[in-house]
């Protein structure tokens, strides 16, 4: 049991570095970002320090991914839980069939759509598929 809670933590800091290198972010930068030291996230990363879900939901705002991605794989939120969802931006991040860079230019395109969205909700933009009426 405490190997199997060890291996948690260990694929939790992997999963933050990945995640890390994917946005192209330097330990320093996601650090400053989550408002946690540069040695303790060095740690996580590495396995040896167990975060908690205040930690964990700074890391996730800092690495723009849903806090209950990071819940899940530190064990604190299960899959099957009722409202559990996986976002377009989570699916991206976890496919192994793409490569970083190609995750990245994918997440960029995603992130324009949402935002040409949100704008034309806001009746500040055409949507794409008014502006050829």
């Amino acid at each position: 049991m405490r190997e199997e809670v060890e291996e948690r933590w260990q694929d939790l800091g992997e999963f933050i570095r990945a995640q890390r290198r994917v946005t192209q972010m330097s330990v320093r930068r996601l650090a400053e970002l989550a408002g946690v030291s540069n040695p303790y996230l060095s740690q996580i990363e590495r396995g040896l320090r167990r975060p908690s879900a205040d930690i964990l939901q700074q890391i996730a705002k800092a690495l723009r991914i849903s806090t209950e991605t990071l819940y899940q794989r530190a064990g604190i939120l299960d899959r099957d839980e009722p409202g559990h969802r996986v976002t377009v931006s989570d699916a991206v991040r976890l496919d192994p069939d793409l490569t970083d860079e190609q995750k990245q230019t994918l997440l960029t395109v995603y992130e324009t759509f949402k935002m040409q969205q949100d704008l034309a909700k806001a009746g500040l933009t055409a949507s794409p598929g008014e502006a050829e009426r």
